[in-house]
């Protein structure tokens, strides 16, 4: 017997999964698949992206639907269109044996003209967007007043959207003795008042920890200095010649930046957010489906629907303000059996996002360094060698045209030729890298303090002591400060020390060896507007910053007189 079939599901439908490929039911599948069928209560299942949860609900529902009844039975809502649109063409495939089973996606974006159509041609499952499927209740278009079965799933991400007020609107309109199915990746305060409001005596299933790929994904993170985000992002691409990820940022605009910035530099990638037309947004789905770009920039909202199981890399811009987030990300890749990469781009300060990460995900986030130009250089030349190398030569295509190549380099020897070869394909990344900077930065606990011996560091740093006229009025902070330490001696390998941030100056420490760079560096330095002033400083106690303070003002008083 069939493992679905032994779960309760008819032929039809049994025939349908195997033809996808389905053998075995995933855990929720497992644990949602008989409740569904052998249980009267509301059911609440916590699962993750990737987990198959459509199935969960989806096939028991199929199965239990009356085909000769012209009501409405069943209504599934998705937070986006996207997500709306691939339930609709999930359940279309599992009931590709079932032809008299009728089901219509409803979602804006769309003519809703052609909506209220298809919804007059007696569907038995509706899967719709909240603001949609209101608005079509609303012009009494739709009527969920008879339904059995109401999914909401991916319940979180909808009122994260803001549809609370939707969903009240829809739920009153919904018969009491329906059974409603919430799925969700978490479970926070507000999902849990839908819950209470609107559920009779729920039971609860679970997935348990994760995606199903979870243990194949292995997790990565970079730190750099903020401004250098993109910097990193690039690097990071250059190191993986053949990564195929998705790049989550955080707002609509800065994923148009990131994916204008990365297009202008010459990577084949594109955006997914919430400004794009329908049909750009399934125009951009559709390229990145079939690899014709490596790397798609997007929201977490825009990427909801977006079903890809070859992923190489998910890459967090940003990490994501709810944590719980980064699972459903990271979930996008590892998936069917293969392995993946999740690496997060993170500043000093978010060390410790990195390290409740750990613990929510309970996995060991390891740290890497942002590659250097030589790497990055190398690995693209033995990659464009290896591609050379495997190159699949059709002799029909190209043959009648080999004799005037070969006349026209036979004065080249081999090597030249190869040389040639390698220059035309690999000079970009040799330019481009030639004096690139370090971009790693230490954690401010991982910096050596002063006086104090490593010895795997080989020796003890001692630091020279600085004052610059600037302070918190000036709206300085220690990150502040390294990146103008870090633009004005164009170097990201200076130890750097403790910071002092006053009013109207500061005190910062660099490695004694550099103390020549760092006032060279700072001559005629400006800090908006400000002309900067450093010079050495005298040592770290309140009467070396009283007699600092009285100096300056010293100085601005003989300025004063000069110019009266």
């Amino acid at each position: 017997m069939n493992a679905f079939e032994a779960l309760g599901l008819g032929p039809e439908l049994v025939k349908a999964v195997e033809d996808l490929g389905f053998v075995t039911p995933t855990p929720i599948q497992e644990e949602t698949i008989p409740a569904v069928f052998n249980r009267s209560e509301d059911l609440i299942a916590l699962a993750q992206t990737g987990t198959g949860k459509t199935a969960a609900f989806g096939l028991p529902i199929q199965e239990q639907i009356d085909i000769l009844s012209h009501n409405i039975q069943a209504l599934i809502l998705s937070p986006t269109r996207e997500l709306c649109i691939q339930i609709h063409k999930d359940l279309e495939s599992y009931s590709k044996y079932l032809p008299d089973l009728n089901q219509v996606a409803i979602y804006g974006g769309s003519d809703i003209v052609k909506q209220i159509k298809a919804v007059k041609n007696n569907p038995q499952i509706i899967v719709g967007t909240p603001g949609r499927v209101l608005d079509m209740i609303k012009r009494k278009s739709l009527k969920v007043d008879k339904i059995k079965w109401l999914v909401l799933d991916e319940a979180d991400e909808m009122l994260n959207m803001g549809f609370k007020e939707e969903l009240d609107n829809i739920l009153e309109t919904t018969p009491k003795e329906k059974r409603t199915l919430l799925f969700s990746a978490t479970m926070p305060s507000a999902v849990l008042k839908i819950a209470h409001k609107y559920m009779n005596d729920p039971f609860e299933v679970s997935a348990g920890q994760g995606n199903i790929g979870a243990e194949n994904v292995k997790h990565l993170f970079y730190m750099v200095q903020a401004r250098d985000r993109y910097e990193a992002l690039k690097r990071i691409a250059d190191i993986n010649p053949s990564i195929y990820g998705i790049v989550f940022c955080r707002t609509r605009q800065e994923t148009k930046d990131v994916a204008e910035k990365l297009k202008n530099d010459g990577y084949n990638a594109d955006a997914l957010h919430g400004d794009l037309s329908q049909a750009q947004r399934e125009y951009v789905m559709n390229g990145f489906r079939k690899k014709h770009m490596q790397m798609l920039v997007a929201t977490d909202v825009a990427a909801r629907g977006l079903d890809v199981n070859d992923l190489t890399h998910v890459i967090n811009y940003n990490l994501p303000d709810e944590l719980e987030i980064y699972i459903h990300r990271s979930g996008r890749t590892g998936r069917a059996g293969k392995s993946g990469i999740s690496i997060s781009i993170i500043h000093t300060r978010e060390l410790n996002k990195i390290k409740n990460l750990e613990r929510i995900t309970s996995k060991k986030f390891e740290k890497k360094l942002i590659p250097l130009g030589r790497e990055i250089c190398e690995k693209q030349l033995f990659n464009l060698v290896d591609r050379m190398e495997n190159i699949e030569v059709d002799e029909s295509q190209i043959g009648e045209y080999m004799d005037v190549i070969y006349k026209k380099l036979e004065w080249l020897s081999r090597e030249d030729l190869i040389k040639r070869f390698v220059s035309l394909e690999f000079n970009r990344f040799l330019d481009y890298y030639k004096n690139a900077p370090d971009l790693n930065v230490k954690a401010r606990e991982e910096r050596l303090p002063r006086n104090k011996s490593e010895k795997d560091i080989g020796r003890a740093k001692s630091f020279s002591r600085f004052f610059i006229n600037i302070g918190s009025k000036n709206r300085l902070t220690p990150p502040r400060i390294i990146g103008l330490i870090n633009d004005y001696t164009k170097r990201r390998d200076l130890a750097i020390g403790k910071i002092d941030i006053m009013k109207n100056f500061s005190f910062f420490e660099v490695d004694e060896r550099n103390e020549k760079d760092i006032l060279k560096a700072f001559k005629n330095a400006t800090f908006e507007g400000v002309k900067l002033s450093v010079e050495i400083s005298k040592p770290d106690t309140k009467q070396g910053k009283m007699e600092h303070k009285r100096n300056r003002l010293s100085d601005r008083k003989k300025t004063k007189r000069k110019r009266m």
